[in-house]
């Protein structure tokens, strides 16, 4: 059995992060973003997209499998304009919430626990650097990621948002939650004695 691990991101690990975001838009989003806007994003410069990562690096966590890197996890302080609520208040607690910007995880490594153990190292990391609690955006229509957070205790708050995707609307909801987190299995892996 291949050892699952957890680790800061390092310089060679920036074009894996690349190609797992790319596998993510095109097998694991296929039926949330339309096929043409799914091409856009594949055409992307690949030098462009990893020198974004590589600017990140110090914030994102990656995930291996034996010798596979299989996802990986940006995490950092959230910017005002990322918490802000529909009247454009922040809430008392801003400069001490957390942004999952990003947490992908390669389609055919899926359920196997990469996930949560990159959100839980993301979690224990940014609680010791000071943050109570954490965000992140999904795509509405995304029910999987959005109970792979309903399992550890984040919920929609209300916000919502509609991005500019090259003319193709995206429409994101806002989650929140604890970073003291507890992990529960999903309910198809629950047994009961």
């Amino acid at each position: 059995m291949a050892i699952a691990a957890v680790h800061p991101a390092e310089t060679a690990d920036i074009p894996l992060v690349d190609r797992i975001q790319r596998e993510v838009w095109q097998v694991g989003y296929a039926a949330l973003l339309p096929a043409e806007l799914r091409a856009e994003l594949a055409a992307i410069d690949v030098s462009e997209t990893e020198q974004a990562w590589a600017a990140a690096r110090e914030r994102l966590l990656v995930a291996t499998e034996g010798d596979w890197t299989v996802g990986f996890c940006a995490a950092g302080f959230a910017p005002d304009d990322e918490l802000v609520d529909a009247n454009g208040t922040l809430p008392d607690d801003a400069p001490t919430v957390a942004l999952i910007s990003t947490l992908l995880v390669e389609p055919r490594w899926g359920r196997r626990g990469h996930g949560g153990r990159l959100i839980a190292t993301a979690a224990e990391t940014l609680r010791t650097q000071g943050a109570t609690r954490g965000i992140t955006w999904i795509l509405e229509g995304d029910t999987v990621t959005r109970a792979f957070y309903a399992r550890i205790g984040w919920q929609a708050d209300g916000i919502a948002r509609t991005l500019d995707a090259g003319g193709h609307p995206l429409r994101e909801i806002r989650l929140t939650g604890d970073l003291d987190l507890t992990l529960k299995p999903p309910a198809d892996e629950v047994t009961t004695e």
